[in-house]
């Protein structure tokens, strides 16, 4: 996905509260990494490991370092600092800036844009922007729920029911987030965000009823714009499911963009109530994130059983009396 100065200019809501001081000049150019950072040491002079490569914020320490110097000495060390193919320049706190760095900027082609916000707080407002920008995402054939807090990510064959699952789950009181496409987006390392198609808008597709509007149908409760995915419920046909689990011990997994999710093989037969088997799937997951491993505590129980007979065979054994 590709970002640019432009897109953080037209942001919906204008969270970043930004004007551009140089008009139209760059505004198109493509934001090629998603790191912010202030070029403080650049401005003073050094730029052995400056990365021109990042957003770079000037605030009101660097507009006052650079008021401080004579204008002679402050226009060579913009020139240094504008020789760079740098993305886009930010003002914050709505500072006057010196006419130096607008001229510059502009002559480059470098956008430069003024935010109102305090350093701080805009830092920590375009990191998320930028960070969902870049973020490794996929799209997958799916239907993802919202069950007792859990995004259940549904999968299987074309027609196996994943639709008709997700909608007896939603009359259950549950939530929808997507039916058929599911967009997923990583976030840091280990978190994956799935949401649907901004098309599709939370509709779904029942064969032989046809296309069905959720919210309209079972009221805005029903659905979610997005959730993270945390168990990957796969659905088989009964023939097939030859590695569905028999007592949870042996723990299954799937890999999403290099993320591992829990996965479990749900086999389907002729009246089996999946939907049931989905809640108990996101409740037995409440029990393994709190701390409690059913299948693990009941094979102790069951060895510890097991060593306690044999002992007593081996005492009754040894009874010469």
């Amino acid at each position: 996905m590709t970002i640019t100065p432009r897109d953080l200019l037209g942001r919906r809501g204008d969270p970043l509260q930004l004007e551009a001081l140089t008009g139209e000049a760059g505004l198109d150019r493509p934001i090629p990494d998603p790191e912010v950072a202030s070029p403080g040491l650049a401005l003073a002079g050094y730029t052995t490991r400056f990365m021109p490569r990042r957003l770079h914020v000037l605030g009101e320490t660097e507009i006052s370092y650079l008021n401080s110097l004579e204008a002679a000495d402050r226009a060579s060390r913009l020139e240094r600092f504008f020789q760079f193919d740098l993305p886009a320049v930010f003002v914050t706190k709505g500072q006057e800036v010196p006419p130096e760095l607008i001229d510059l900027a502009r002559a480059r082609g470098i956008p430069l844009l003024r935010s109102r916000l305090k350093t701080a707080e805009f830092y920590r407002r375009i990191k998320p922007i930028v960070e969902e920008a870049f973020a490794p995402r996929t799209t997958l054939h799916a239907s993802l729920a919202d069950v007792y807090g859990v995004g259940l990510l549904f999968i299987g064959q074309s027609g196996i029911g994943k639709s008709e699952c997700v909608l007896d789950l939603v009359e259950r009181g549950h939530r929808l987030v997507a039916d058929d496409i599911v967009q997923v987006t990583r976030r840091g390392s280990d978190i994956l965000l799935g949401s649907g198609h901004e098309l599709a808008a939370h509709h779904m597709e029942i064969r032989g009823v046809g296309l069905i509007d959720i919210p309209a149908l079972f009221g805005i409760r029903s659905v979610r714009q997005q959730k993270r995915i945390e168990v990957v419920v796969q659905l088989e046909a009964w023939e097939n499911a030859q590695e569905a689990e028999r007592t949870g011990l042996q723990a299954l997994e799937t890999v999403i963009l290099e993320v591992s999710l829990p996965r479990v093989i749900v086999p389907l037969n002729p009246g089996k109530n999946i939907t049931v088997i989905a809640e108990v799937v996101a409740m037995m997951h409440l029990l393994r994130y709190s701390g409690v491993d059913v299948a693990a505590a009941f094979n102790e129980r069951l060895i510890r059983k097991m060593k306690d007979k044999q002992g007593l065979r081996e005492y009754l054994a040894q009874d010469y009396e």
